[in-house]
């Protein structure tokens, strides 16, 4: 909502930020609000692309659609899915045993009867056959309940056997991602707003990464050991990855923790990739010196060259332009070189993924400009990369599209002795 005093929204102003607790006193993240939200941009987007029903077995679409949350690891194996139809209520196919009785503990929102037994067929040796058939009957049960058996039917993901299954009934598949990805790539205003929370622990834990944990013999791996309990601790739901990567192992940059130690006057990136309270993700990077030594003249170039390409493609970052006003302001590199995405002259939208729905890249981004929209929220990195180098500068910020330009969420400084 517009606010007078403070000039402007709520939710584009990145320093003011709420605590997800609940209190009476003050309007926070509204989860009942969230969940409604979210559900209907999805309802929208199925009758913009003329679809009966939505069959998900991905966790994140789950979570987006029915607002149940039950581990990362179970997100994107095939156990569990929910259907959405046209003009019908959410049902969700939770794993029996305890799975099944938490989410119907857990989520009062969905009616009891809309949370049913997930039938599981993987890794079922010479049952995967019979099983698939029944997790297919399943779900056209409830398609049949709310008559749409002969509509359009978007899935989310493919898997043969449940393609071949769904197929066998009658039901007329077709390809959800235009749909969940034009719902998704917009965000609510509590979406924004856990975004922001998540940006806000993500700048704790980067400071204490460059003024506290990253020092002379300490390993890349024990940074990324105390990221990972920092973010823990503070109630995140799930640590996707850290990267910690030192002196050579920054060109060509190695883009996973190791062992290896950190040594005076190594420079350090540090990519933290997260999912905070209230499942929304941060994903940014810093770059800087260790053991008190100052950034050589070479140094400090890659990094002029790093920052301000990645200013340059920030500023294009607004209601109006196209991914390819964008595109345009990376460096050239192996984007253009083979036609394909590096990640790393780059932007991707953000959310209940790492990657929600739009990247951003030189590879087509020129082509095929994409028009970018208020509530949009983006990860945009670049990488100053080039062969003979000992080692080099990587950087990364999140931020919102608002309704005239953009505000960063990533407000974690970057050291002043690259721009002596």
């Amino acid at each position: 909502m517009y606010n007078e005093f403070i000039g402007g929204y709520h939710e584009y102003h990145p320093r003011r930020i709420y605590s997800t607790t609940g209190t009476d006193w003050q309007e926070r993240v509204n989860f009942d609000r969230l969940r409604r939200d979210r559900l209907a941009r999805m309802r929208e987007q199925m009758e913009a692309h003329d679809l009966g029903a939505l069959i998900c077995f991905v966790g994140e679409n789950i979570r987006y659609i029915t607002g149940v949350w039950q581990g990362n690891w179970k997100n994107n194996i095939f156990i569990r899915y929910c259907v959405l139809p046209r003009g019908g209520e959410p049902v969700l196919f939770e794993t029996v045993g305890s799975d099944l009785h938490c989410a119907r503990m857990d989520a009062p929102w969905l009616k009891p009867e809309n949370i049913r037994p997930a039938i599981t067929w993987r890794w079922a040796e010479g049952a995967e056959q019979s099983q698939v058939e029944k997790m297919a009957k399943s779900i056209y049960e409830v398609l049949v309940e709310n008559g749409v058996q002969n509509e359009r039917v978007g899935i989310d993901v493919m898997d043969m056997l449940a393609y071949q299954a769904l197929s066998n009934l009658g039901i007329r598949l077709v390809n959800a991602w235009p749909a969940i990805k034009d719902a998704r790539v917009i965000k609510t205003p509590d979406e924004i707003e856990l975004l922001k929370i998540a940006a806000a622990h993500g700048d704790a834990a980067m400071w204490m990464c460059m003024n506290e944990w990253a020092k002379p013999g300490v390993r890349e791996r024990e940074v990324a050991a105390k990221v990972n309990e920092y973010l823990y601790s503070s109630g995140f739901d799930f640590v996707y990855d850290v990267i910690v990567a030192s002196g050579g192992n920054t060109s060509p940059y190695r883009r996973w923790a190791t062992d290896k130690i950190l040594r005076v006057g190594d420079l350090v990136i540090v990519d933290i990739n997260a999912i905070g309270p209230g499942g929304y993700f941060i994903d940014f990077v810093r770059c800087f010196k260790v053991g008190g030594v100052k950034p050589t003249q070479k140094e400090k170039d890659l990094y002029k060259e790093c920052y301000e390409s990645l200013y340059r493609a920030i500023e294009k970052m607004k209601p109006g332009n196209t991914t390819a006003d964008v595109a345009k302001e990376f460096p050239e590199y192996d984007d253009d070189k083979y036609g394909t995405v590096s990640l790393q002259q780059f932007a991707h939208s953000i959310g209940l993924t790492l990657y929600e729905g739009m990247w951003i890249s030189r590879a087509y981004s020129l082509k095929y400009p994409a028009e970018i929209k208020p509530n949009m929220y983006f990860a945009i990195e670049t990488f100053a990369g080039h062969p003979g180098l000992e080692q080099t500068v990587r950087l990364e910020e999140n931020l919102v599209i608002t309704d005239t330009g953009h505000a960063i969420t990533t407000l974690c400084p970057h050291p002043e002795e690259f721009f002596q």
